[in-house]
């Protein structure tokens, strides 16, 4: 049976997530990759969501002018592609 816990003196890796602690201070710090971050990135905006009314209303807002400039954006290179003739310097780097 694989162990979701695994511990050593110097860091506790727990699913995904790294927590290492600093031999000089005793603070500790976590990394979290991959699926465990975003997992715990949406965990965080879920418990934020439900627990500040204010957060939910920031939260509303920001999404909705995000989804308007996404919006605009789609429109706006649909009606006016770029083509080739309006990139001026298409080797910045001079890299062939």
């Amino acid at each position: 049976m694989t162990s979701i816990l695994s511990f050593t003196w110097d860091r506790i890796t727990l699913s995904g997530a790294l927590v290492e602690t600093n031999s000089q201070t005793g603070k500790a710090k976590a990394a979290f990759k991959g699926t465990a971050g975003l997992i715990v990135a949406v965990g965080v905006v879920v418990i934020l969501l439900f627990s500040f009314p204010a957060y939910r209303w920031f939260f509303a807002i920001s999404v909705g002018i995000g989804l308007g400039v996404a919006l605009i954006l789609f429109i706006w290179h649909k009606l006016r592609p770029i083509r080739e003739e309006d990139v001026e310097n298409k080797r910045p780097l001079g890299l062939r």
